[in-house]
C-alpha cells in the first residue's frame, strides 16, 4: 500500500485523477469483440484475429478448479476479466497492513460482473447466430471483493433466486447502471505499486484499429465457446494497471486507440469520491448539531450532526442505516462492517486518505475507503493515536440469516432489506479494553472529576477506571486553596482521558490539569444533567440497571457523597455511549483510593514526582533515567503494574519494611528460587486484562487458550515454590495463601479442543460437553448422510458409477456427471466443463438448502457455546483474580531482588530504627539512577538528623553538583523504604512520613505565575504539611526576586524549617550571608561542595566531594569564561559584584557585627514572640530556641 501522507491537511481530499481506459458501464460495452480484436484500416472479418483464433480447442470459458485457474495463469502469465476495465486492486485490500500485501506479479485478481453479456463473434459458417451467455453476479457477502481468489469462483446463470446482495438497494436504472461496474466502486490506484521496467504502449490513436460493429443476431452457446482460443483473443489487450503484461517489441509502433466503448458520456453521473460530500448531502455544507446549533454556540454539540428530515426520504436502505448511527456520531471515525472488511464513508474515508493515504473510492452515492477485517486493530491503532475516537458497526446476521429472517417476517419493511447492523463499541484511548490495542502493561486511566467548594475551600468527588482490567477506584476530599491533593492524584493515575462538568471546572483546576497531564490526554467535556449525571441519578442508573447483587463496599461507603457518586455517575453514562459499562460494572471491582495516604505510607505528592522524576523525566518525558525504569524488574504485566503503585507509595511501618526486604534478602541468598520463578512466568499473557475480557465476552478463542495455559503454569510454578516453604516470611504467607486452581482447571482440560481453538479461532466442545450443540451436529450429519444415500440412488437409477458430489464455491453439491450421461428433464444444469456438467434438482435443493440452513444455525451455536463456557469461566472470577494478585506481588519482590543486585557495589540492606530523633545517614552513596550510565561517579555521606544537626546549609559554585545530592538522597530514601538494597555502605534511617521538594528556577506561563511565585507557592505547601519525620530539600530558594527580598525570605524560612518544624533536609543557596546568620544554629550545619579554582585562567575544577564548611564563593565569573564570555565583560563585572554585590556586603557587615555581641534575627525574633505571647512554640522549637542562646 501506498505509505502514509505526513503532512495531510484536515481539508477535503483532493479528487485523484482519473484513470485512462474506464469504461462507463458494462451497460455500454456492447462486444467484447470490440475491446479484443485488432482491427486494420480496410476492416474485412476475415482478417480479424477472433476469426482466426475462434476454432481453436482452448476451453477458457469452462468452469475452472482452483487447479486449473493455476495452470492457466502460470501459461498465460496474465489475468483477465470479463469486463473492458482495466483490473485494479480494491481499495479496501490497498489499505491493510503492509506485510499483508501480496507481490503485485503474484496476486491473481477477479472482477465479478454483474449480468455481464459477451457476444462472441465468428468467421466459421456453422456459427451465424449469436448466443449470449449471462453471467449471475455472486450473492458472496462474505467477500466484497475477491482478492487473491481462484477462478474456480465465478458463478454460471441459474434459473432458481439466488441470495440477494447483502445492501440491496433498489436505486434507480441510471445509478444501478453506474454501480454494477464493480472494477470502478473499488478502484484503487497503483501508485504504490511497482512501476514496469516494460515500455509503456503509446496511448495515441491510430487509424490501424478500428472498431468493428459485431453482427446482432449471432448467439453462441455455453458449450460452444468453450473452445474459444482466449490466448489468440488477448493477445492485444492493452496493459492494465494491475496486471503484468507481456510486451511486443514490434507491435510497440502502432499507436493503441482507446475504445469508443470507455468513453464517459456527457451526462454520466460523477463518481461519489471525486466530488465533495455537501455536494450529495446539502445539509453538510452547513454543519450544525441536533439541536441546530452552529459550531460558534457555546453549546453546540460537535458529537451531533443534524439531518433534515427530507433527507431521509431520499436515502437508500444502506445511506438510512449509515446515517441512522453516524448522526450521534460526527466526531468519530466509524468503522462499518462490510463482508471481511470494514468501511468508512464520506468525511471519515476523507480523513482516512489524508492521514493514512486510504485509497478512496465509491459505495453507491458515497464516497468510500476501507481495510480487510484482519488489519482492523491495526489501523483503529493508528487512528487513536492521532487522538481519534474510533467506533466500531458490526454486522449482525449473514445473508443467509437475512434470507431467513426476511422469510419468517412477512412486514416487508423497505428498511430490513439490508443486512442488520449495529453499533459495537466506541473506542477512544483512555477507555482500551482489547489488550492488543494498548500501547504497554502500565494502566490507562478514565478519569471523571467533580468539583464544588466546601466553606471557601476545594472539594473534589473523583471516580476513575482502568478499562483493560475493569478497577474502579473512588475518591473524594476537601483540599487545600493549592489543591495539594488533587495534583498529587493527577500526577500519580497519568490519565489518558478526562470526564470533566462543561462550564463547572473552576479556572485553577484547569491550570493544574493542563500542567499535569500528557499533550495526548482527551479531553471530553459533558453537558450538566444530562450526560455528567447528578449523585440521585447515579444511585437511581445504578440500581436500575442490576448490575449487583449487593452494592461493593467501597462503593456503598461513598454512597451518600454528592461528589463522588456524580463523578462515579458521570463514568458510568460515559462508558454507556462507549457500550462498554455492562461488563466493567458487573465484576464489582471498587476501591477506595486516597493520593496522600497518612497512615503507613511515605507520602510523595504531585510536584516532588515531577521534581525527582519518579515515573518520568523533564527532558522528553519516558521513562529513560527514571527510579521506576531502574527497579522495574517484574516479568509479568500485572506485576508491572502493581509495582508502580509500590512506588508511589513506598512503606512508613518498620515492621512491613523489614519483611520485605527479608524477602528480598532470602530471594538473593538462594537465586534459584527466583530464578525459577521468573523463568516459568516471563512469557506469561496479561491474565488480569484477559479475565475482563472473558467477563465481558469478548474474549477470543486462542486467549482464552492462553488464559487457560497461563493458569495453569502458575499452579505448576507455585507447586515449585512451596518446596522453599519452612519459615514465617512474606514469601511463605503469599504462597499458603494462594488458593488452590486444580478444581477449576480439571474441567477445561477435557472441555474443547485446544489445538483446533488456536488454529481455526473457535471453540469446539468436545461430545457430551454441550447438548444443544451435540444435537446440531447430529442433524447436520443426518442431512449429509441423506445427500449420500441420494447420490447412490441416482447412480444406480442413471446407471453411473463415477457421478459425484462437487463444490464450486458456495454453490455446494452439485450432482457432477459425465457429459454424455442423460439426465432427467427436470435437472437444471449449474455448470460444466468440457468434460463434466454438474446439476441441481428439487430433492437435492431441498437437501442442500436444510444443510446450509443447518450450518447457519450451528455457526449462530458456536457462538453461544463460547459464550456458556466464558460465563463457566468467570464463575471462579474471584479465585482467578486472588491468583493473579498474588503472583503479582511475588514478582514484585523478585523485581526488588533483581534491582538489589544490579546496583553493582557497595551495595547494602538498609537499617530502619525507631528512635525519636529523625535520622537519614548514609556512607559513600551513589546516586541510585546514575549507576548504569556514569562508571565514576563520585560517592558521598549524608548525615542528617542524630547525632548531628537536621538541616544541612549547603553552599558551593555553580554546577558543582548541589542539587544532585538533594535529589540522591530523596531517591535512596524512596528505595530503601519500598524495601530495595540502597547504593552504599551503610545506610541507617528512621521511616520518612513524606518527602517535599523545591528545585529550580520555574516559572508557569500557563497557569499565569512568575518564577519567584512558584518558589513561593510550593515554599508554604512544605512550611504548612511538613513534620518532624519529614525529608525536605529546599534549592535556591530566593532567587527568583531582589536579592533584598530573596535573602529575607530564604532566612526566615531557614529559620522556620530549623527551629519550629524540626524536620530533616537539605537548603541549598548561593547566599553565604546565611551561612554567617545561622552559624551558631544548633539544627543548622553548614557544608559545602569541593572544587579547585585557577582563578589565573578562571576556571574552576569541580571535584563533586561533599565536605564541612562554607564555598568562598558562587564563582560565577569562573563559570562565565568557561561558557566563552567575553574577559572584558566579564572583567567589568567583577567590578560591579565587587561594588554593588549586596549579599556580600551584607556578609562583611555580619562578619564585623560578630566582634562585637551579633545575636541572629531568627532567635531575637522567636524571643520577642516569645515574650509577646505571640509565638506558637512546641517542644522541640522551645527546645532549639533554648540551645540556640547557649550557643551564643
Amino acid at each position: 500500500m501506498a505509505g502514509p501522507t505526513p503532512n495531510a491537511s484536515r481539508n477535503p481530499a483532493k479528487p485523484p485523477a482519473s484513470t485512462t481506459n474506464k469504461s462507463s458501464t458494462i451497460k455500454k460495452q456492447r462486444s467484447i469483440a470490440s475491446f479484443f480484436q485488432k482491427s486494420s484500416p480496410a476492416a474485412a472479418p476475415a482478417s480479424s484475429p477472433l476469426s482466426e483464433k475462434v476454432n481453436s480447442p482452448v476451453p477458457y470459458f469452462q468452469e475452472s478448479t482452483n487447479t486449473n485457474a493455476l495452470q492457466k495463469m502460470k501459461k498465460t502469465k496474465l489475468e483477465t476479466t470479463m469486463n473492458s476495465d482495466a483490473l485494479e486492486v480494491p481499495s479496501s485490500q490497498e489499505n491493510q497492513i503492509p506485510s499483508d500485501l501480496p507481490s503485485p506479479s503474484t496476486a491473481p485478481t477477479r472482477s465479478k460482473p454483474s449480468a455481464v453479456k459477451l457476444e462472441i463473434v465468428g468467421s466459421s459458417p456453422s456459427r451465424k447466430a449469436k448466443k449470449v451467455v449471462t453471467y449471475a453476479e455472486s450473492s458472496d457477502d462474505e467477500e466484497p471483493f475477491a482478492y487473491g481468489a481462484s477462478s474456480s469462483q465465478s458463478r454460471r446463470a441459474r434459473a432458481t433466486a439466488v441470495v440477494k446482495d447483502e445492501d440491496d438497494f433498489e436505486v434507480e436504472e441510471d445509478d444501478a447502471a453506474e454501480d454494477d461496474d464493480d472494477i470502478d466502486d473499488f478502484v484503487a490506484s497503483d501508485d504504490s505499486e511497482p512501476k514496469s521496467k516494460k515500455r509503456k504502449r503509446s496511448t495515441k490513436a491510430a487509424s490501424s484499429r478500428k472498431k468493428r460493429t459485431p453482427p446482432q443476431d449471432e448467439e453462441v452457446s455455453l458449450e460452444d465457446i468453450e473452445d474459444v482460443d482466449m490466448e489468440g483473443l488477448l493477445e492485444d489487450v492493452p496493459a492494465s494497471t494491475a496486471s503484468q503484461w507481456h510486451y511486443d517489441p514490434e507491435g510497440a509502433e502502432q499507436p493503441v486507440k482507446v475504445p469508443e466503448s470507455r468513453t464517459k458520456a456527457p451526462g454520466t453521473k460523477q463518481k461519489a469520491h471525486t466530488s465533495e460530500p455537501s455536494d450529495r448531502y446539502p445539509w453538510l455544507a452547513k454543519i450544525q448539531d441536533k439541536e441546530r446549533r452552529s459550531p460558534g454556540d457555546p453549546d453546540y454539540d460537535p458529537r451531533t450532526v443534524y439531518i433534515p428530515p427530507l433527507a431521509w426520504g431520499k436515502f437508500s436502505p444502506f445511506e438510512k442505516q449509515y446515517w441512522e448511527i453516524k448522526q450521534n456520531l460526527w466526531d468519530t471515525i466509524v468503522f462499518f462492517k462490510k463482508g471481511k472488511f470494514y468501511e468508512l464513508y464520506e468525511n471519515d474515508a476523507t480523513i482516512g486518505h489524508q492521514e493514512f493515504d486510504f485509497k478512496m473510492t465509491d459505495r453507491v452515492n458515497m464516497r468510500m475507503a476501507g481495510v480487510p477485517e484482519s488489519s482492523l486493530d491495526h489501523w483503529v491503532n493508528q487512528f487513536i493515536a492521532k487522538q481519534y475516537k474510533v467506533a466500531r458497526v458490526d454486522q449482525m446476521e449473514t445473508n443467509l440469516g437475512k434470507e431467513m429472517r426476511e422469510r419468517q417476517d412477512k412486514s416487508g419493511k423497505k428498511a430490513d432489506k439490508v443486512i442488520t447492523r449495529e453499533l459495537a463499541c466506541v473506542l477512544t484511548g483512555g477507555t482500551l479494553v482489547d489488550g492488543s490495542m494498548l500501547q504497554d502493561d502500565m494502566a490507562a486511566y478514565c478519569v471523571a472529576i467533580k468539583e464544588s467548594l466546601v466553606d471557601d475551600l476545594p472539594a473534589f468527588g473523583i471516580a476513575f477506571t482502568d478499562t483493560a482490567t475493569g478497577r474502579f477506584h473512588l475518591s473524594g476530599f476537601v483540599d487545600d486553596v493549592d489543591r495539594t491533593k488533587f495534583e498529587t492524584l493527577i500526577a500519580q493515575t497519568g490519565p489518558k482521558e478526562l470526564l470533566l462538568e462543561k462550564s463547572k471546572v473552576s479556572t485553577k483546576t484547569m491550570r493544574i490539569l493542563k500542567n499535569n497531564v500528557s499533550p495526548t490526554t482527551i479531553w471530553t467535556h459533558m453537558k450538566s444533567g444530562t450526560e455528567f449525571w447528578d449523585a440521585e441519578r447515579a444511585r437511581r442508573e445504578l440500581t436500575a440497571g442490576d448490575y449487583f447483587d449487593v452494592w461493593p463496599e467501597a462503593l456503598q461507603e461513598h454512597k451518600d457523597e454528592e461528589l463522588v457518586m456524580s463523578a462515579v455517575g458521570a463514568l458510568i453514562s460515559y462508558l454507556k455511549f462507549l457500550k462498554v459499562e455492562r461488563p466493567l460494572l458487573t465484576q464489582g471491582s471498587f476501591e477506595r483510593y486516597n493520593p496522600i495516604q497518612k497512615n503507613g505510607t511515605l507520602i510523595l505528592d504531585g510536584q516532588t514526582l515531577v521534581n525527582l522524576e519518579l515515573f518520568s523525566n523533564t527532558a522528553n518525558g519516558t521513562t529513560e533515567g527514571t527510579l521506576f525504569s531502574l527497579l522495574n524488574k517484574c516479568v509479568t504485566p500485572f506485576g508491572k503494574r502493581m509495582f508502580r503503585q509500590w512506588v508511589a507509595h513506598p512503606l512508613c511501618d518498620i515492621r512491613k519494611i523489614n519483611e520485605r526486604l527479608d524477602a528480598v534478602e532470602m530471594l538473593n541468598k538462594d537465586s534459584s528460587l527466583r530464578e525459577q520463578f521468573a523463568s516459568q512466568l516471563t512469557k506469561m499473557p496479561d491474565l488480569e486484562r484477559l479475565i475482563s475480557r472473558i467477563h465481558a465476552g469478548a474474549c477470543k478463542a486462542e486467549e482464552f487458550v492462553r488464559v487457560l495455559e497461563g493458569f495453569e503454569q502458575i499452579e505448576y510454578t507455585m507447586g515449585l515454590l512451596s518446596t522453599f516453604q519452612g519459615g514465617h516470611g512474606v514469601v511463605d504467607q503469599l504462597i499458603s495463601s494462594m488458593p488452590s486452581l486444580e478444581e477449576p482447571l480439571n474441567y477445561w482440560k477435557s472441555a474443547f479442543d485446544r489445538e483446533r481453538a488456536c488454529k481455526d479461532k473457535l471453540l469446539i466442545p468436545e461430545r457430551g460437553i454441550d447438548d444443544d450443540f451435540d444435537a446440531s451436529l447430529d442433524r447436520m450429519d443426518e442431512i449429509k448422510a441423506d445427500l449420500h444415500q441420494l447420490l447412490a440412488e441416482q447412480k444406480a437409477a442413471l446407471k453411473c458409477k463415477t457421478m459425484k458430489f462437487t463444490d464450486v464455491g458456495k454453490e455446494i453439491y452439485q450432482m457432477e456427471t459425465p457429459k454424455s450421461t442423460k439426465v432427467p428433464s427436470g435437472w437444471r444444469q449449474m455448470s460444466a466443463t468440457k468434460d463434466v456438467k454438474r446439476w441441481y434438482f428439487p430433492e437435492l435443493t431441498a437437501l442442500v438448502r436444510d444443510l446450509q440452513e443447518a450450518e447457519e444455525t450451528h455457526s449462530q451455536l458456536v457462538k453461544d457455546v463460547a459464550l456458556r463456557f466464558f460465563q463457566k469461566f468467570d464463575v471462579d472470577y474471584d479465585t482467578w483474580l486472588k491468583a493473579i494478585r498474588i503472583v503479582a506481588q511475588l514478582d514484585c519482590l523478585v523485581s526488588l531482588a533483581k534491582a538489589s543486585t544490579s546496583l553493582g557495589q557497595p551495595c547494602c540492606r538498609p537499617e530502619f530504627v525507631d528512635e525519636e530523633r529523625s535520622l537519614v545517614e548514609f556512607v559513600e552513596l551513589r546516586h541510585p539512577c546514575m549507576i548504569n550510565n556514569v562508571d565514576d561517579f563520585i560517592p558521598n555521606d549524608i548525615k542528617l538528623g542524630g547525632e548531628q544537626a537536621k538541616i544541612n546549609l549547603l553552599t558551593g559554585a555553580n554546577a558543582a553538583g548541589k542539587s544532585t545530592v538533594l535529589r540522591m538522597s530523596c531517591v535512596a530514601v524512596i528505595m530503601a523504604q519500598v524495601g530495595c538494597f540502597v547504593p552504599a555502605v551503610s545506610a541507617r534511617l528512621t521511616p520518612v512520613d513524606r518527602i517535599m521538594s523545591r528545585l529550580g528556577a520555574n516559572d508557569n506561563i500557563f497557569a499565569a505565575q512568575s518564577t519567584f511565585f512558584v518558589e513561593l507557592s510550593e515554599t508554604k505547601k512544605i512550611l504548612s504539611e511538613a513534620t518532624p519525620r519529614s525529608l525536605v530539600i529546599l534549592d535556591e530558594l530566593g532567587r527568583g526576586t531582589s536579592s533584598y527580598d530573596g535573602v529575607a525570605v530564604a532566612q526566615a524560612v531557614l529559620h522556620h524549617v530549623a527551629s519550629h518544624i524540626g524536620c530533616v533536609g537539605f537548603f541549598a543557596t548561593h547566599y553565604h550571608s546565611l551561612a554567617t546568620e545561622f552559624e551558631s544554629h544548633p539544627e543548622i550545619y553548614a557544608r559545602r561542595m569541593q572544587i579547585h579554582v585557577d582563578d589565573e585562567n578562571r576556571r574552576v575544577t569541580f571535584l563533586y566531594k561533599l565536605e564541612d564548611g562554607v564555598a568562598e564563593g558562587s564563582f560565577g565569573m569562573h563559570c562565565a569564561a568557561m561558557c566563552g564570555i567575553s574577559g572584558k565583560v566579564i572583567e567589568r563585572a567583577e567590578v560591579a559584584a565587587r561594588e554593588w554585590e549586596h549579599t556580600s556586603r551584607l556578609k562583611d557587615s555580619l562578619e564585623k557585627a560578630k566582634t562585637g555581641c551579633y545575636i541572629p534575627l531568627g532567635v531575637l525574633s522567636d524571643v520577642g514572640g516569645l515574650l509577646g505571647d505571640k509565638g506558637d512554640f512546641g517542644p522541640g522549637g522551645m527546645d532549639v530556641l533554648l540551645r540556640a542562646i547557649d550557643a551564643l
